[in-house]
């Protein structure tokens, strides 16, 4: 964005000369990939320099907002080495705040010109990336990034930002069986597409009996299960926007618009949380 700076203000003058001169500086930054049977470090020269980076364009940058452009390597090519035998593998992208995406590694691997196509951004040195709307960081110095998003349905909880590893892990069911609803429940039942949402909407923040890598956000039934503490109609207006039920200098929960969980998921969602009650196991 251009500075402008109206004639004659010296104070505003010096004012942005200083900002520019203590503004914050980009560092190379460490990355790893695990792949279940090994552990590799790479670091930001190291990706900027892969032949396969690239300028990528983002239109509806979820953590920016309208379009930006980015240095990138291709997320497929980073996972490439992971193993391809387990069709519901899950890569998860743990982030430097406790963020913790679990997404789908087919999805991941996907690169064809109807779906989505997702990249690792990368923040070169000396260059650092604006502070992120409402924080004092930005979205440095990893952060993962769709083309096509809604081709193949990403939610924002897959833009995950300020990442530091990448992992191959089975997928959240079989890695925390204590997360699952209880299997005699009718197929059509609303708690099994909850579970659904709660993977791919609540697991990047919040655990679940325990289940979970995030640290975030609190553990949705230990100690309690926030359908035991809210009214119905206050759980779903805080989910949708947090800000209108409580907020605190903090809060990190944004809210979910019908767009981003429908009103049929957020149903769902409850219903799977009211039954996860009765499954609750010892801290």
């Amino acid at each position: 964005m251009p500075i402008r700076i109206r004639g004659g203000n010296i104070a505003g003058t010096l004012g942005v000369l200083l900002s520019l001169t203590i503004a914050p500086m980009a560092l190379a930054a460490p990355l790893t990939i695990e792949d279940g049977t090994q552990t590799v470090r790479t670091e930001t020269e190291a990706l900027l320099a892969r032949p396969d980076r690239i300028e990528v364009t983002i239109e509806r940058d979820v953590a920016y907002g309208g379009t930006r452009r980015y240095q990138a390597v291709p997320l497929e090519a980073l996972v490439a080495t992971f193993p391809s035998g387990d069709p519901d593998a899950t890569l998860e992208a743990a982030a430097l705040d406790g963020f913790a995406a679990q997404i789908p590694l087919a999805l991941a691997r996907s690169s064809g010109p109807a779906a989505a196509r997702g990249w690792l951004a990368i923040e070169a040195p000396g260059a650092a990336w604006p502070a992120l709307p409402g924080k004092s960081e930005g979205a440095g110095p990893f952060y993962i990034v769709w083309e096509r998003p809604a081709a193949s349905g990403v939610t924002q909880e897959y833009w995950a930002y300020q990442v530091a590893a990448l992992r191959y892990v089975p997928s959240p069911e079989r890695r925390w069986p204590q997360m699952t609803v209880d299997a005699a429940l009718p197929a059509d039942h609303p708690a099994r597409l909850g579970l659904r949402t709660f993977v791919g909407t609540c697991l990047s923040c919040h655990r679940i009996n325990g289940a979970g890598t995030a640290e975030m956000g609190p553990d949705l039934n230990q100690p309690m299960n926030p359908t035991e503490y809210f009214q119905a109609d206050a759980l779903r207006r805080f989910i949708r926007d947090p800000a209108s039920v409580r907020t605190w200098p903090d809060r990190k929960m944004p809210g979910f618009a019908p767009d981003q969980i429908s009103d049929a998921q957020l149903d769902g969602l409850i219903a799977y949380l009211e039954h996860m009650v009765s499954r609750r196991t010892a801290r």
